[in-house]
């Protein structure tokens, strides 16, 4: 039995750990708290030196101010193609390789998946220029495909996805061939839905990644019409100058979908997580 003692050092113990944990969930919060805040400031308030935490009086209208001063309908539109069509190549890519990778044998596959993952330790900047004169060869400068197709594939989802593949059971794929079932069959009816929280997991990276890409698409595309959100950003502080209030304000707009996805997918996140650390 424990004494009275041990339970109070218990309850200190976990108290500290919850005001930690509570103090660097603040810590990290903070910034998009500011930003969110910041948005429905006047432009002197969120300019004063120093600033004030909250506003005097709540300026709503700051969203729609900054939704009218520039084409963020198109900004979005052009997000959320590029993103949907990154996430869904992404997740097609990591479902086959993912397959291929854990569940089947052929010759060089942990030398090729070794290989393959050794490209995670490259940094942007290396591949930017190389991708970049790529792109020009094909003529797919300001296009779509510029900004999709580069980023069609990941090595961390083919990763996280081929972890929770080697974490089945092999009598699951013995006893579908036993049945005569075939790789395409077992892979859609069986193994795919096995892998849904790795397979959304890696969707939700994907998605997050290409709606917060900025560089590359800063550099493949001088239309306008074709400019992602973060792009769009980028102009709109640059054509309204020194107007913080409707930068945070247009800010939170864009954070909004990514916001919405998160909640949505978050237990499925955490258990795609979770299967690839335990694989």
């Amino acid at each position: 039995m424990p004494t009275s003692l041990s339970l109070r050092r218990r309850w200190a113990a976990g108290l500290a750990a919850h005001l930690a944990l509570g103090v660097a969930g603040l810590l990290v919060a903070f910034p998009f708290l500011w930003m969110v805040l910041g948005s429905i400031k006047t432009g002197e308030e969120a300019s004063a030196i120093p600033p004030a935490l909250l506003p005097a009086v709540p300026q709503w209208r700051n969203y729609v101010d900054a939704w009218t001063s520039a084409p963020f309908p198109s900004y979005f539109l052009n997000s959320a193609v590029v993103a949907v069509s990154v996430t869904v190549l992404v997740v097609l890519s990591a479902l086959l390789a993912g397959y291929a990778f854990g569940l089947l044998e052929f010759p060089g596959k942990s030398l090729l998946f070794v290989l393959y993952l050794a490209t995670l330790m490259i940094p942007f900047e290396v591949v930017l220029i190389p991708n970049f004169l790529l792109i020009n060869q094909l003529g797919w400068h300001n296009t779509y495909r510029a900004m999709i197709v580069p980023w069609g594939a990941s090595a961390f989802s083919v990763f996280l996805v081929t972890q929770t593949y080697r974490a089945l059971p092999r009598d699951f794929f013995e006893a579908a061939q036993l049945d005569g079932s075939g790789h395409w069959q077992f892979l859609w009816t069986v193994a795919a839905p096995l892998a849904r929280p790795a397979l959304a997991t890696a969707g939700l990276f994907a998605f997050l990644g290409s709606w917060n890409s900025l560089l590359w698409p800063l550099l493949v595309t001088q239309n306008d019409r074709l400019r992602p959100i973060e792009v769009g950003l980028l102009y709109f502080l640059e054509a309204e100058g020194p107007r913080p209030h409707l930068l945070m304000a247009a800010s939170t707009l864009a954070m909004i979908p990514i916001l919405v996805l998160f909640f949505l997918a978050q237990r499925t996140f955490i258990e795609g997580v979770s299967a690839g650390v335990k694989g």
